[in-house]
């Protein structure tokens, strides 16, 4: 690990009981996954479903397949979930997503008018019997569909139906550093959308995340005062929802990105912000820390 990312400090996602803390730790080309049969019904609901939204190159392939990577790689095992009819393309996605990101490769752009669907088991190696598996859904969409709903405007019934459906959904809102400004009058188009299909702010999983933080010529923050004040100036509107709903927020860097005849690569991967962002859901997922040291006699177990 190169000493330039030692001095990471990700965000603590904190309310009024609990604060985070973690430590720094140190393409994808196929077709996307289409939605399982010819009906808008959600298919297969037995998961919990996540849902990226940000406009084009805001990051979502590239938080996506980090996040991946660091459950794969340093929380447990994750694995596609058996008996899905999206199976076999989840193991193609799966795999590049890996291969890609451990050789520097960003994945590709989402292809528009579709849902990237990979349903997945995720089996931590956290021994407590507090801290079981749980079932993951990840959704990504062209950052062109999003632009759609600008000005009043809808989805794409492919997305129509997961905002639609009974499921339980938890919703990660990108935006990059660099265009934040330009995308907050459309994240609050999103806000009103979910209302409008009954989904309460205050009782679902969401989380703002300004990715590619590195733009800022950081790896980090200083203090969670440094984030407030950036969301705060570019993000007014947002800046106000999350904070009358009490919603999470968070910076992203895959570490140092860097270009090359016009295309660009990872030259040093950072896992520390897909650790903040991966334990944040799995919390808000199951109500346990990932990283929970067990009972009493979990811990005395444990230490022998």
């Amino acid at each position: 690990m190169s000493e330039e990312f030692e001095d990471l400090k990700p965000l603590s996602f904190e309310d009024d009981t609990d604060t985070f803390n973690t430590r720094p730790f140190e393409n994808l080309n196929e077709e996307p996954v289409p939605l399982m049969g010819s009906s808008n019904e959600v298919k297969n609901k037995d998961s919990n479903f996540v849902f990226f939204f940000g406009t084009s190159e805001s990051g979502k392939s590239v938080i996506l397949s980090s996040m991946l990577y660091y459950l794969k790689s340093q929380a447990g095992d994750l694995r596609p979930k058996k008996g899905i009819p999206n199976t076999t393309e989840a193991e193609v996605l799966l795999s590049d997503f890996f291969e890609n990101i451990s050789q520097g490769i960003l994945p590709s752009r989402t292809t528009r008018d579709k849902v990237t669907r990979l349903d997945l088991v995720f089996e931590p190696n956290n021994k407590s019997k507090k801290i079981q598996p749980i079932n993951l859904t990840f959704l990504e969409t062209s950052g062109e569909n999003h632009n759609e709903i600008r000005r009043g405007g809808s989805y794409h019934s492919s997305i129509e139906s997961y905002l639609n459906g009974k499921i339980p959904l938890t919703f990660i809102i990108v935006t990059s550093y660099d265009t934040a400004h330009k995308d907050d009058n459309l994240i609050n188009n999103f806000f009103d959308i979910l209302e409008k299909k009954e989904k309460n702010l205050r009782s679902i999983n969401v989380i703002l995340v300004v990715s590619k933080w590195d733009k800022s010529g950081k790896m980090g923050v200083d203090s969670i005062e440094e984030l407030d004040d950036f969301v705060k100036v570019k993000l007014k509107m947002t800046n106000m929802r999350l904070n009358t709903f009490g919603l999470s927020k968070t910076f992203y860097t895959i570490g140092d990105v860097q270009s090359k005849n016009g295309e660009q690569k990872i030259a040093m991967l950072s896992l520390a912000t897909a650790e903040v962002l991966s334990k944040w859901l799995y919390e808000s997922i199951h109500g346990f820390p990932l990283d929970y040291e067990g009972t009493f006699w979990e811990r005395l177990k444990f230490s022998f």
